[in-house]
C-alpha cells in the first residue's frame, strides 16, 4: 500500500491495471444501488430519504474524479436501461425524468468533485473530509431542487420543503459518517504500509 497516493484506490490497488478499474466502477456503483434500498418515502414528497448521499461521496472520494464519476454514470445508466438500482428497486427513463431525476445527475457531477477534492488530499483530515462531504452533497441539491421545481411546478418554498428541509438531518450524519470513514481508511493504510530504515512509509 502506498500512503502518498493521491486516492484510497491508488493507495490500495498501486499497480492494478484496467481490469481492477473495472470492477472498483462497478463495485462503486453496486455501492450506490444497495444505498439507494434503503429507503424511507416521506408521505407529502415525491423525494425518498435514502442512503444514496452517503455512497456517492464515499464512491467518489475513494475512486477519484474520472472512476468516481464513471462508476455513477454506470449506476444511472444501468437504471435507465431497466436494471432495478434507484430508490425502491425503481427504475427506467420515467424516474430520470421524473421528480427526482435531477438528484441523479447530481451524483455523477458530485462524484467528480469530491473525487477531485480527494486527489488533493482533502479526504485525509476529518475537517476537510468534511468539506468535500459537505460540496458534494451541496452539489446533488444544486441539481436536484431545480429539476423538482421544474417537474412539480413548485414555488422556492414548497420545493425547499419537498427537496430539502426534511432531508438536512440524515444528510448531516451521513455527511459526517463518510468524513469520518476516508480519514480512518487511510491511517489504516499508512499503518500497514511497509517502512524504510528511517520509519517513513515507503
Amino acid at each position: 500500500m502506498n500512503p502518498n497516493a493521491a486516492t484510497l484506490r491508488l493507495a490500495v490497488f498501486p499497480r492494478a491495471g484496467l481490469l481492477a478499474d473495472l470492477l472498483l466502477i462497478v463495485l462503486g456503483a453496486g455501492l450506490v444501488a444497495v444505498a439507494a434500498q434503503i429507503s424511507f418515502g416521506l408521505p407529502f414528497t415525491p423525494v425518498p430519504i435514502t442512503g444514496q448521499t452517503f455512497a456517492v461521496v464515499l464512491v467518489g472520494a475513494s475512486l477519484g474524479a474520472v472512476r468516481g464519476t464513471a462508476s455513477l454514470a454506470l449506476y444511472v445508466l444501468v437504471g435507465l436501461v431497466g436494471a432495478p438500482v434507484y430508490a425502491d428497486h425503481a427504475h427506467g427513463w420515467e424516474i430520470v425524468k421524473g421528480a427526482t431525476g435531477g438528484y441523479l445527475v447530481g451524483f455523477v457531477v458530485a462524484a467528480t468533485v469530491t473525487g477531485w477534492l480527494a486527489e488533493r488530499r482533502w479526504d485525509r483530515r476529518f475537517a476537510s473530509s468534511v468539506t468535500v462531504m459537505l460540496t458534494g452533497n451541496v452539489i446533488i441539491y444544486l441539481f436536484g431542487l431545480p429539476w423538482l421545481a421544474h417537474v412539480l411546478h413548485t414555488g422556492l418554498d414548497d420545493t425547499l420543503t419537498d427537496g430539502l428541509y426534511p432531508f438536512v438531518p440524515g444528510d448531516i450524519f451521513k455527511l459526517y459518517l463518510a468524513a469520518a470513514v476516508l480519514p480512518g481508511a487511510w491511517r489504516l493504510v499508512e499503518h500497514v504500509s511497509p517502512k524504510d530504515d528511517s520509519g517513513e512509509g515507503l
